[in-house]
């Protein structure tokens, strides 16, 4: 079940073969659908990135992918 605000499977279907892929080296990316979802709820709330739910995982991890892919 998809969250209120959140990506859904048609979106995600379409978004995911954008983003880029691991390329082997280093550790694991945390899951792009959560991030994504995590930068959605922040841009939705106005809210400090530091008040970002743990569902997205830590607001640093969220917060330096966002400022990588606005890049």
């Amino acid at each position: 079940m998809v969250g209120r605000g959140e990506i859904t499977d048609a979106a995600w279907a379409r978004i995911e073969p954008l983003l880029p892929q691991r390329d082997g080296a280093g550790r694991p990316w945390r899951d792009h659908r959560q991030v994504v979802n995590g930068v959605l709820w922040r841009l939705r709330t106005g809210a400090p990135w530091r008040d970002l739910p743990e569902r997205y995982g830590p607001w640093q991890t969220v917060y330096r992918r966002f400022a990588q892919w606005e890049k």
